[in-house]
């Protein structure tokens, strides 16, 4: 299974990038993985968050192919621990998922359409994070996950 993390947004900040390729290293014995950013448009930019929903989501539902089972990360979803989240990967390994997408929506939310073609929603936290941060933290979270199921040591519980 194949993992792709997309990310609505500018490229990362050098340290983040650094961070994510790091962890993305550390993973790839276990699994393939990239990071994906799409951006919307400068030309159509626009401070108008229902605006930037639909932007965003016409690049989201035009990149989702029929193998991408697509996961969203959203504030309001089921909080999952890091053994939960190795859980989930089996399971999508177990049914044959291709590409396991986990999507980082924009600064606005996603819309109606992005959250029905999600499987699943999950949550990070409760708290709010700079899109460039989760990134790393989903890298992060990516590699503890193969860390337990392959029984690495990484993950102590």
């Amino acid at each position: 299974m194949h993992i792709e993390i997309w990310s609505i947004g500018k490229a990362n900040e050098s340290f983040i990038e650094e961070g994510i390729q790091y962890y993305f290293q550390k993973t790839k014995p276990y699994n393939s993985i990239e990071l994906v950013i799409l951006q919307p448009s400068k030309k159509n930019a626009t401070t108008d968050p229902d605006r930037s929903k639909m932007q965003e989501e016409e690049l989201v539902l035009k990149k989702l192919q029929p193998q991408h089972y697509l996961v969203l990360l959203d504030e309001k979803g089921k909080q999952l621990n890091s053994i939960q989240w190795s859980q989930q990967f089996q399971q999508a390994m177990n049914m044959g998922t291709k590409t396991l997408v986990l999507l980082i929506g924009g600064a606005f939310g996603v819309t109606d359409n992005v959250r029905k073609a999600a499987k699943q929603t999950w949550s990070l936290s409760s708290l709010v994070f700079p899109h460039q941060l989760v990134r790393l933290i989903v890298a992060e979270q990516v590699y503890r996950a193969f860390s337990i199921l392959n029984n690495s040591p990484y993950h102590h519980s």
